[in-house]
């Protein structure tokens, strides 16, 4: 197979606000050989981002949180968006920074121990954005109620939801964002080896 590469062509901002959306012509190398025509795609930027899934291993809960979604508008019975703890990486922050703090901030949660699951593009199609995705141990015996920032127009309900309940939620699709997919379907194959893992610390 040939060498990948790609070569910008040219590169300029659209438009900068809340997020940042830069155009881009660009070439590529091609499988079959030579180079693409010149290509024009805008990219969605914003910094790395982190999401944790808040799990009790005692109780075998789970913390979900539900807010408003722009991104849902279109179809406006579902703009309210299941979801698990989630926020952007700020200077001088790591991932698992984030982690603890937006735990705090989002669902009032202390987080125990932590482990990364994986890092990953969430639509590479358009944009940049990257996710370091966390599991967290968490008391959940207290965890509810209204939490997030204000100076951050947040308004987030949190709940403990019991495992097998967390399941059917899925399966029914009542969780529709990507992320919390991905973090209970991880959770489902290795549920038995966390609780093992944890009740041992």
């Amino acid at each position: 197979m040939n060498e990948r590469q790609f070569r910008i062509l040219a590169q300029d901002t659209v438009y900068e606000g809340f997020f940042r959306l830069d155009r881009y012509t660009l070439s590529h190398t091609l499988y079959r050989g030579g180079w693409s025509k010149p290509i024009v795609r805008e990219l969605f930027r914003r910094g790395s981002c982190v999401a944790v899934l808040l799990y009790d291993p005692d109780r075998d809960e789970v913390v979900l949180i539900e807010q408003f979604r722009v991104g849902a508008i279109q179809q406006p019975q579902r703009a309210w968006l299941i979801e698990i703890v989630a926020g952007a990486v700020e200077e001088g922050e790591t991932a698992a920074d984030v982690a603890y703090r937006e735990a705090l901030e989002e669902a009032g949660c202390q987080i125990l121990d932590l482990i990364e699951i994986r890092q990953f593009y969430t639509t590479p199609g358009g944009s940049a954005e990257r996710i370091t995705l966390f599991c967290g141990r968490v008391d959940s015996a207290q965890a509810g109620g209204i939490h997030g920032l204000a100076e951050e127009d947040e308004d987030i309900r949190v709940s403990a939801v019991p495992f097998g309940q967390v399941l059917q939620m899925l399966e029914s699709g009542a969780i529709e964002s990507a992320i919390p997919i991905i973090a209970i379907q991880w959770l489902y194959m290795h549920r038995d080896e966390l609780r093992v893992r944890w009740h041992q610390t």
